[in-house]
Parts: structure tokens; sequence; C-alpha cells
């Protein structure tokens, strides 16, 4: 199962188009809410539905986590303990982690992108400790970790993960369903 973190202030778009396309490859993908409800508000006031509570999942089945950016939902993440954990424990058992805008930051934190080729928004590169920001590119996979720059890179940055997940056919099958 892969899951999809959300918290207060996250960027719409970055978590929205993200699980648009993995349901539409058929990934099992549910939503959790870091907030102790499943109701989360986007940056831009949108609110969104959570599958289940932080509480209620299972990180045993979890083969993926992903998070999206936003400044305050990247800063409610961050705080969220049980969030920091298991993003420790995914990287420990050799589980994918992707993140895209401000969100790559927490991986920097962590310790996650050492010696890991990494993007995020542009100016947040200092945060990303340890990690090779010189490759360009809208979205970098790099082992287990994928990293992507923002709101105008999350189809991209979603596709990526179709391909890794489920290989570039599809990936390129859902790019052309949509358009892109």
């Amino acid at each position: 199962m892969v899951i999809l973190y959300l918290a207060d202030g996250f960027e719409e778009v970055e978590a929205i188009s993200v699980i648009d396309v993995l349901r539409r490859a058929d990934i099992e993908l549910q939503t959790v809410s870091i907030m102790g409800k499943k109701e989360v508000v986007g940056a831009h006031g949108i609110c969104v539905l959570a599958d289940m509570i932080y509480e209620d999942v299972d990180h045993t089945k979890v083969s993926m986590i992903i998070l999206p950016g936003g400044g305050q939902g990247t800063k409610n993440l961050d705080q969220h303990g049980g969030v920091n954990v298991q993003l420790l424990k995914a990287a420990e058992q050799d589980k994918y982690i992707a993140a895209v805008c401000a969100a790559p930051t927490i991986l920097g934190r962590l310790g996650l992108l050492k010696g890991k080729k990494a993007t995020c928004y542009p100016g947040n590169e200092k945060y990303l400790i340890g990690a090779d920001v010189s490759a360009l590119g809208k979205t970098i996979v790099d082992g287990k970790i994928i990293t992507s720059r923002g709101a105008g890179t999350s189809l991209d940055f979603a596709l990526t993960i179709v391909a890794v997940l489920k290989g570039q056919a599809l990936a390129d099958t859902i790019r052309k369903a949509i358009v892109l």
C-alpha cells in the first residue's frame, strides 16, 4: 500500500494530481491525515477528506510514503513525530519515499538524502542536507528516493512514481490519456 500524508496547509495540486494519477494506475493509495481528523484544509482553502487518520494506519503494510509540499503543510508534516519515525523506518527498510516542493527538506533534515541526487522547490536546496542538488530535472529518482520541484512538476512527479512502481509503459499510457 502507498500512503500520501496530508497536513493542514498542504499544496493541493501536489497532493490531488498525485492521488488522481496513482489511482488511474490502479495503485493502492490511501490518503492519511496527520491532523487527528479526516478533514484536511489545503494551502488555498480547499478541504479534502482523507481516507484515514494517521493513528489508523498499519505502517507494516506500507510500501511507499508520499509527501506533498506547501509551506505550512511541510512544517506540519515535519513537526509530526510519527511521520518522522515512519520516514526513518521506511528508509531503513528500503521502502520508497517520494517528496515534492518543500517536503524534500524534511528528508534532508532527517539525513535521508546524504549522497543522493535530489531536488526541491527553488531556494530550498540548502535544506537538502548532504544531497547532490546539481542534477537538473523536474523529478529525480535516486534509489528509493523520488523528489520533485513543485506544483508545476506534480504530474511529472506522479507519472514517475507510476513508472517506478508499475512500469514506464503504464506511465506513458496515462500521460497520453491525460494529454500531457
